[in-house]
């Protein structure tokens, strides 16, 4: 199938930017909804939990070698640096099929950070590709036009030998932001807006393709946020058509051309909702669901344990510069923790450069290495029976950060870095 043809936009069949990446991919003229495809990878990703089940499966079909060597990216980011003995058996088993198949995308230790954060920072993952990650916020690439989405260990094993995999176009809701930001509202504000108008069930199996003026003002730190949170919403994958800020970001880090694709006039959506952006606070989302959200003027008095800046959500070093203005010249409350998780080594070394790091550290926080840690309740940052925390987390479920009798309150960085001073959830303009 030409290629040019999927960059007409007078093309005599419209399809969406989700529908032409998945047609392009399996060599196809056209892709509806409910289509089933077999479709061509171009990166394939695990990490140090998902990866032993993918490897087992690898292993169990009998095949010599990967498909592709340099196709195929393993990141221990979950339970490193290993906390114990457990996580320290899956991250040599890992490092053992990286060496043995020569996978040129494996990061250790020291060089390793959140998956999420480190393939894009790398340049491995570009616009009109088709990534598949044995982790459910593999979703995060869309904000660079691509389409991606978590499948699961033992599909990506499958994957690993193939490079194909059997998916089921989606059917695509296109959310359209009108208006201004009003004062402190970020990317986060508007996607757990957005999950609390859908549902977590909302868009299931849908893509959730973002658009619309406030979009494209959005940094790329934010648009990753973005996308990143369209599972919550039960999405197959959220995904942002590429632009001169896309481009620009691509060009910092990677040579190759990109392809760009975007939507052809008159593509059927299965709906479209426009959302007043300048209607939005700050927004907050109680326990236990990321579609349990309220404005920040309706919090009321919630006290804190704990604070956690950090995650593939907002782990970026925008996420960081904006929390350390917040906290600069300021010290946490007495009796709360505030932990702080750069996304990647690179984001902590600019940290370190900036200031950033020091600020955090005068205020009172720990800097943790870069790592998923708290956020699934792994290490460095769990809960205990009856406290809370408020999180730059994706998720909120119960105990998903420690105990089952934990709270977890979902923010954006500069909700929780005000928080963290205030002892309680707040906004900036409170301090």
């Amino acid at each position: 199938m030409n290629i040019s043809e999927y960059l007409n936009p007078l093309r005599s069949i419209p399809m969406t930017i989700t529908e032409k990446i998945l047609a392009l991919h399996a060599g196809v003229e056209k892709v509806s909804p409910g289509d089933l495809v077999e479709v061509k990878v171009d990166m394939a990703l695990a990490n140090d939990i998902t990866a032993p089940l993918a490897i087992e499966t690898f292993n169990k079909l009998g095949v010599e070698r990967v498909f592709d060597n340099e196709k195929i990216a393993l990141v221990p980011d979950h339970f490193v640096p290993n906390k114990d003995i457990q996580s320290a058996g899956q991250a040599k088993l890992m490092r053992s099929f990286a060496g043995q198949h020569n996978i040129k995308h494996y990061f250790e230790v020291g060089e390793s950070g959140i998956e999420h954060v480190i393939l894009p920072e790398k340049g491995l993952v570009l616009p009109g590709q088709l990534i598949v990650g044995a982790d459910s916020h593999t979703c995060t690439y869309g904000a660079l036009g691509a389409f991606s989405t978590g499948v699961g260990s033992t599909d990506l094993g499958a994957v690993m030998a193939t490079g194909e995999i059997w998916l089921k176009a989606p059917s695509t809701i296109r959310l359209e932001y009108e208006g201004a930001l009003q004062h402190g509202v970020r990317g986060k504000d508007l996607i757990l807006y957005t999950i609390g108008l859908l549902g977590v069930e909302g868009a299931l199996y849908r893509a959730l393709e973002f658009s619309g003026e406030v979009i494209k003002r959005l940094p790329m730190s934010q648009r990753f946020t973005m996308a990143n949170m369209a599972v919550e919403a039960g999405g197959k994958s959220g995904i942002i058509e590429p632009d001169e800020t896309t481009l620009a970001y691509i060009a910092e880090r990677c040579s190759l051309e990109p392809l760009i694709l975007k939507g052809d006039p008159g593509a059927k959506y299965e709906k479209t909702v426009t959302i007043a952006a300048d209607k939005i606070e700050p927004q907050v989302a109680f326990p236990h669901s990321p579609e349990n959200v309220r404005s920040i003027s309706d919090v009321g008095n919630v006290p804190l344990d704990q604070a956690f800046i950090g995650s593939c959500t907002n782990g970026w070093l925008e996420d960081l510069r904006e929390a350390a203005g917040i906290l600069k010249g300021r010290t946490i409350a007495r009796g709360l923790r505030l932990i702080v998780i750069p996304g990647s080594p690179w984001i902590y070394k600019k940290a370190v450069q900036e200031g950033i790091v020091e600020i955090f550290l005068d205020a009172g926080a720990v800097i943790g290495p870069p790592c998923c840690g708290p956020c699934l309740g792994g290490h460095m940052g769990v809960l205990a029976e009856g406290e809370r925390a408020i999180s730059t987390t994706n998720r909120n479920f119960t105990g998903r950060m420690g105990h089952p009798d934990s709270k977890v309150y979902l923010s954006n960085p500069l909700v929780a870095a005000a928080s963290a001073v205030l002892g309680r959830i707040g906004g900036p303009d409170e301090l």
